[in-house]
């Protein structure tokens, strides 16, 4: 096949690369400059696509000896990432950033524009696998590597995607053998630190980062029961589950410590409660969609497992696609029931559901149900 390889500028990518021209494809490699900032450098394991990547990514492609090229996705990158991060923020949301590269830019419009150029698929580095069913169907799986599988931010890949998609990491059983493979071919990123945090705040510093690009404004900080607690300088700053930073001053009646249970941009109001109440029962996204082949019948519930997070444990749950409650013009849901309550969820997240190693679908988070009623905390406080 006539292939495009995406490459950072990193180990997985390079060793992708040549793996697939290893296997017999006609390979040219890309470099995704995403940063509108030409002389950003990296520095240790933050940040990526930057200058320096470019010239990491171009010599791992002239060793293996396929054509290199550097295209600009900024202003697609600035668009259907960043700005979507932001708006998503000032909405009350978590967004995962990842995500939306991968369906937006990796797997959207880079993958469009190799079509167009007559390419026959995108190879990427990604630790993940592409099996075949009984069917002839592609399925995306985990990666052999469990501690390193990718297939969470690759849950967003539409059937038409996954036919085009190329992984030759997937079966690799260790980054440390990608590692050594890329030492024997003389890459000089063999040794690179791995990428981490969000690649347009390279400092980590999320808060400060919004702070700049969303006009802050002060608002009430309530309790379950609609009590005004305090106010905060901006709602955008907090996220669910968040402990520091609330300046309440007033201690609780039990004494523990408060989280943030709820950021609600329309009233611009911050709700905090106990810990307790950060469990989650249930989770529901309008926007879903399936990776591979759909469910036959989506709307009996099936049994999965559920991951909100890239690095987070799966857990087994239960799905369905159900009509909105309200809705007029016939709009699906997909809920997710976990056996066990979840933490650390918010609206705005991912949450990708799995049947043994496949990946079936995915969802953004609309809606939470916390599995404590606020019922139950004010007879819990007033019993103690």
């Amino acid at each position: 096949m006539k292939v495009l390889a995406a490459m950072s500028g990193g180990v997985d990518s390079a060793v992708a690369a040549a793996r697939a021209v290893e296997a017999g494809h006609e390979v040219v490699g890309v470099h995704l400059a995403l940063s509108r900032m030409p002389g950003t450098l990296r520095t240790g394991s933050r940040g990526c696509c930057t200058i320096e990547d470019s010239m990491d990514a171009q010599r791992a492609a002239n060793i293996i000896g396929i054509p290199y090229y550097v295209w600009d996705f900024s202003e697609r990158f600035k668009l259907d990432v960043v700005d979507d991060f932001i708006a998503e923020y000032a909405a009350g949301r978590t967004p995962n950033p990842c995500m939306r590269c991968n369906e937006r830019i990796k797997f959207a419009a880079l993958l469009e524009k190799a079509v167009a150029l007559g390419f026959d698929a995108v190879c990427t580095g990604h630790y993940a696998s592409i099996l075949t069913d009984a069917d002839g169907n592609r399925e995306l799986h985990r990666a052999s590597a469990w501690a390193k599988d990718q297939s969470y931010v690759l849950g967003v890949l539409t059937t038409e995607q996954l036919a085009r998609s190329m992984f030759p990491l997937g079966a690799t059983p260790s980054k440390a053998e990608v590692r050594a493979e890329a030492a024997e071919r003389g890459f000089s990123v063999a040794n690179k630190p791995d990428s981490y945090d969000i690649c347009f705040i390279p400092d980590g510093d999320t808060r400060g980062w919004l702070a700049e690009r969303v006009a802050p404004a002060t608002g009430d900080i309530l309790d379950r029961d609609g009590a005004k607690l305090g106010e905060h300088d901006g709602a955008v700053a907090f996220t669910v589950g968040q402990r520091k930073g609330l300046q309440i001053g007033t201690p609780a009646a039990d004494g523990k410590p408060r989280f943030v249970l709820e950021v609600r941009p329309i009233t611009n109001t911050v709700v905090v409660g106990p810990k307790e109440a950060l469990a989650i029962r249930e989770i529901a996204g309008s926007t879903f969609t399936w990776c591979g082949v759909a469910p036959a019948n989506p709307e009996v519930a099936f049994d999965c497992d559920v991951q909100i997070r890239a690095h987070a444990d799966p857990e087994p749950a239960v799905a369905q696609v159900v009509p909105v409650s309200g809705s007029t013009t016939g709009e699906t849901e997909l809920v997710i029931t976990p056996n066990e309550p979840l933490t650390g969820v918010a609206p705005g997240q991912t949450a990708v559901v799995y049947v043994g190693t496949r990946v079936l679908g995915q969802c953004t988070i609309d809606r939470t149900v916390s599995a404590v009623p606020v019922a139950a905390m004010s007879s819990a406080a007033a019993d103690a």
